[in-house]
């Protein structure tokens, strides 16, 4: 069996095969997700302040795109923001679905966490009460060994409080 000459098997010059295309408006399904000027995050996020931490009640998905964009805003804003809080408590407990971008953003926000404790900021992120299906995501990805995890924002916020208790001794 011999095998055919390199011209014959392949082409040099790309040439398109359909030249007649046709382009529609709008598909009709695309109408559902958008709400007024901009598409309809499946994220809620909700931020409160007890004492100088805030807690952002995370609600829906946390995947690729705009959710993932939104949290990381949010939470790059509170960083930056640093003079006003001392840390900043992200709850997962109503997280109803995650991917490998939501992960990797929750990797990201605690780097950006620890980058400005480094430069003097001081403010500290916590991860508060995943539930089963985040829980078993973070250990698939080894970030419960990276991220500070707490079963419940109260036991979140008991951290804080033994922070600056043990920061006076």
């Amino acid at each position: 069996m011999m095998p055919k000459g390199l011209r014959k098997r392949l082409s040099i010059r790309m040439q398109l095969t359909q030249t007649n295309w046709q382009t529609w408006e709008q598909w009709p399904g695309l109408a559902a997700l958008e709400l007024g000027n901009g598409p309809m995050l499946k994220l809620n996020l909700e931020t409160r302040k007890q004492g100088d931490v805030i807690i952002v009640c995370c609600q829906g998905r946390i995947v690729y795109r705009d959710e993932a964009a939104a949290l990381s805003r949010l939470v790059g804003q509170m960083l930056d923001d640093a003079e006003r809080t001392s840390g900043i408590v992200l709850d997962l407990s109503c997280v109803s679905g995650m991917d490998g971008a939501g992960l990797g953003q929750l990797a990201l926000l605690q780097t950006w966490a620890m980058q400005s404790r480094a430069m003097g900021k001081g403010v500290s992120l916590k991860f508060a009460g995943p539930n089963p299906l985040v829980q078993h995501l973070l250990g698939l990805a080894n970030l419960d060994r990276v991220l500070e995890v707490h079963p419940s924002v109260d036991a979140a916020l008991d951290s804080f409080r033994e922070q600056h208790a043990c920061a006076s001794c």
